[in-house]
């Protein structure tokens, strides 16, 4: 069931920008990297068999240390490796970034890994050299899907109802994620004179 977040009149319509929560998860789409999490939010990531229940790990970073070696040595051609922390505080968030809220001592902890393969890269370019130039783009695609996951997991995904001044249904559309509204694509499916009234009424999150 969504729920409006911001509404405003536009002449004889009303636009509402709602939380869009009948979406799946980015990992189900088709993605470049992968994301190895474990304990109760491997859910969030991608289907694995990693083991990392044979381990004993005596700290936060000694899962960071040792877990990296043994997703490089599952895999074998792992080119790019960021841990992945998660913040759970009133709400879920998750991060590569080991900077606070991420390294909070009590709220926060590290869940997996995200990783790109040479051969997640020969595949998504359809090469057959593994180039620096193809792993920095690589890298690049990489944060932003764990960015897009970020947003997936903080309820950060909207969409729009515009409706007559009774109440019926003219347009809709949903599954932008982010809450800037001029950069998640919104404004692009709305028209012009509607993205000038919303602009001017201030509607972000």
């Amino acid at each position: 069931m969504s729920y409006t977040v911001k509404e405003a009149k536009v002449g004889n319509e009303t636009v509402k920008i709602v939380q869009d929560s009948c979406i799946d998860s980015p990992r189900e789409w088709d993605n470049l990297g992968r994301m190895i999490f474990t304990g109760g939010y491997t859910h969030l990531g991608d289907s694995h068999n990693v083991n990392f229940d044979n381990h004993f790990f005596e700290s936060r970073q000694d899962f960071i240390d040792k877990g990296e070696q043994i997703v490089r040595k599952h895999f074998g051609d792992v080119v790019i490796c960021y841990p992945v922390h998660l913040y759970e505080h009133s709400g879920t968030s998750i991060s590569i970034s080991n900077s606070y809220p991420y390294n909070c001592r009590w709220d926060s902890g590290t869940i997996g890994f995200a990783i790109v393969t040479k051969e997640d890269i020969r595949k998504n370019f359809g090469i057959k050299r593994v180039t620096k130039e193809y792993i920095e783009q690589a890298d690049r695609i990489l944060k932003g899907e764990v960015e897009v996951l970020n947003q997936y997991v903080m309820g950060e995904v909207y969409g729009f109802i515009v409706e007559d001044e009774e109440g019926n249904h003219i347009d809709s559309c949903y599954g932008f994620y982010g809450d800037n509204f001029e950069e998640n694509g919104m404004m692009d499916y709305l028209d012009e004179e509607l993205v000038a009234e919303l602009t001017e009424e201030g509607i972000t999150i």
